[in-house]
């Protein structure tokens, strides 16, 4: 067997740093609840780029504010929706997403949908990292003038990361403590910032803008779900402590209720303020509009709150990637898989603060790259999932010719086709500022639903090719894993 060596580590303590790797959790050890999926969820989008994509509904999709209340309401929906329905798998197999995948692609066809989204992260920690670089520099000028300039960039992004680094290395018990408390202080904060809005805002001003076309609301919703769209592969990632008899639907229904309690004002919020304030969408720096519209007072315990959030968006993404990385064959303990992920996100986040000429821009591009890339692995996972029930333990960890799911030369061919059919068909339909595929020009892709006909090929595709069935057959759930399954089987499918 090659799996690494945390693998094979001791039961997973209730210290403050988490031990545990790619091994299921047993279930002696199953004690999460999911109430506890509500402030991860808030936690994972506390961030002011929302504020700036509320905007940019309404400079770049021309959406008046009712417009704008549809995309905020139905994009979480649907996006959080996918992310709650794919956490399933991590209460049936109690292992990370990265690492429930091989049994779908196989030990080495697992390789290469990894390996994209774990390169994609390095995108998204980047643009997380630069905000978060942001709003410490916005704080700096707002209490002690201090001016921007590139060695005060390069020590607040080095401070940020560092901070990444150390949350996201604690493991899942920080996490859960870290999500709690910034989900109560951000929502009393923007309780004030939305006072403040309502009591200073032109609202004839908000209310008489013209609406848009139907076509550019549903390329709103493409975009701000592509944020949603990005946590899918992660999502069993924090429902691998909850039991086996975790209900389902109630997942799926947390996920949505704490990624919308945060998206629908945000983004309310950002259209609001994107009417006294047209520039905020093509700032290059994302943040310091804050201190321009809101007093002092305010903006900057706002700010620092936002930080945390932040911090805690990319906090999340890192543990996930330090499983990702272990899936690839990295040998190392997960919080030190962390720290590759968190070096990349430093060296691109100078480039991105002082090379680049477009941060707005960079950040939808990548988006819609980051969408596509996720979807073609949710299509395949997703029809694998709702079509079994249980994992073979063994078989995950067992990356030799002797795994269950090694299949035909550690490929599951029917699951590689379907992917690479399906990403290679999302690509010709999407468009961003390099980048232009053959398709974009149809009406699906003018619309941004290049990651839509992503999923839906890759799904279609997985559910007509015959499959070729493990080895060996799944280890046997306990009694209660089965009768759960049972009950949940048909809920999950209904959802």
């Amino acid at each position: 067997m090659s799996a690494s060596k945390s693998a094979t580590a001791a039961p997973q303590s209730e210290s403050a740093i988490e031990t545990r790797g790619l091994e299921p959790v047993p279930d002696n050890e199953r004690t999460g609840k999911i109430r506890e999926l509500f402030p991860t969820w808030v936690a994972a989008n506390i961030s002011v780029l929302l504020l700036t994509m509320g905007a940019g509904l309404v400079v770049f999709n021309g959406l008046n504010f009712w417009q704008v209340l549809i995309v905020a309401a139905v994009a979480p929906i649907v996006s959080y929706g996918i992310v709650g329905l794919i956490s399933i798998a991590g209460k049936r197999g109690g292992s990370p997403g990265m690492a429930l995948s091989r049994a779908v692609f196989g030990q080495r066809g697992n390789l290469f949908p990894g390996s994209l989204i774990w390169v994609a992260r390095w995108g998204w920690e980047t643009i997380n990292a630069v905000t978060g670089a942001y709003a410490i520099l916005t704080v700096l000028d707002l209490v002690f003038g201090i001016e921007s300039n590139t060695a005060l960039i390069v020590v607040t992004l080095l401070l940020f990361v560092a901070l990444t680094f150390v949350v996201s290395g604690l493991g899942i018990n920080a996490l859960r403590v870290c999500s709690k408390w910034s989900t109560y202080l951000f929502g009393a904060f923007s309780v004030l910032v939305l006072v403040y809005l309502i009591a200073n805002t032109d609202w004839s001003a908000v209310f008489d803008k013209p609406a848009g076309s139907a076509a550019m609301v549903v390329a709103g919703i493409g975009m701000i779900g592509a944020g949603g769209i990005s946590w899918v592969p992660s999502a069993p990632d924090f429902t691998r402590y909850l039991p086996r008899t975790a209900s389902a639907p109630k997942m799926v229904s947390t996920t949505i209720g704490g990624a919308g309690i945060v998206v629908l004002p945000m983004v309310l919020m950002g259209a609001v303020m994107a009417v006294g304030t047209p520039d905020l969408a093509n700032a290059q720096d994302p943040v310091s509009f804050i201190g321009t519209l809101l007093p002092t007072w305010i903006a900057v315990p706002y700010l620092l709150i936002a930080l945390v959030g932040m911090l805690l968006i990319n906090s999340m993404s890192m543990y996930s990637a330090g499983f990702t990385a272990q899936t690839l064959g990295i040998k190392v303990p997960r919080h030190w898989a962390v720290s590759v992920n968190a070096v990349i996100s430093l060296v691109f986040g100078f480039l991105l603060m002082v090379v680049a000429t477009s941060f707005i821009g960079s950040f939808i591009s990548f988006l819609t790259l980051l969408a596509v890339a996720f979807s073609a692995w949710i299509g395949v996972f997703g029809v694998d999932m709702l079509t079994r029930t249980s994992y073979d333990a063994k078989a995950l960890l067992d990356t030799t010719r002797t795994s269950a799911y090694w299949y035909k030369g550690g490929f599951a061919w029917q699951a590689m086709v379907a992917w690479g059919v399906a990403l290679l068909t999302g690509l010709a339909f999407t468009k961003v500022d390099w980048f232009a595929g053959p398709l974009s020009s149809t009406w699906l892709g003018q619309n941004g639903l290049g990651w839509a006909v992503t999923i839906v090929v890759a799904a279609a595709l997985y559910a007509v090719l015959p499959r070729t069935k493990p080895a060996t057959a799944a280890e046997p759930v306990t009694e209660g894993a089965s009768k759960a399954a049972e009950e949940e089987r048909v809920p999950a499918l209904s959802v």
